[in-house]
């Protein structure tokens, strides 16, 4: 294979199975994690909004806010957020590092955060924000 080329399957330039666990997940299960992860916050922002913790002009604020220390912390000690444990998949660091480190999740939540990055995949389905932080969503 040349460099540049596109690999047999996605994930074989990383080093990963094609199948099975520790294969890349599939579009579908990440946003679905991404949603189960989003509810979460909303209803824990709501829940301290009921209890007098910030004015109701800062909900979406707080959501993000839930949202993005929910995944540090979480991926950061277990390796998934919520919603990733809910569907079997898991956060690697895709040069070996194991656990990755705050800095890279920080960098990573910060760039899913904004969306757009997102939206810009490679031939192997990651997102720009897992390229730059040098991470990639695997099948547990």
């Amino acid at each position: 294979m040349t460099q540049g080329s596109r690999s047999a399957y996605p994930g074989a330039k990383l080093g990963l199975p094609e199948s099975g666990p520790g294969a890349l997940a599939p579009t579908g299960s990440r946003v679905a994690a991404l949603m189960i992860d989003w509810l979460l916050a909303y209803g824990l922002a709501a829940l301290a909004q009921r209890l007098g913790a910030f004015s109701e002009h800062a909900l979406s604020t707080s959501v993000l806010v839930i949202w993005f220390a929910i995944g540090l912390l979480a991926v950061r000690l277990f390796s998934f957020t919520p919603g990733q444990l809910a569907l079997r998949l898991r956060v690697v660091s895709v040069d070996g590092c194991v656990p990755v480190g705050i800095g890279r999740l920080a960098v990573r939540g910060l760039l899913l955060a904004t969306v757009i990055p997102a939206l810009f995949t490679d031939w192997d389905g990651r997102g720009l924000h897992d390229r730059l932080s040098g991470t990639a969503v695997v099948r547990r």
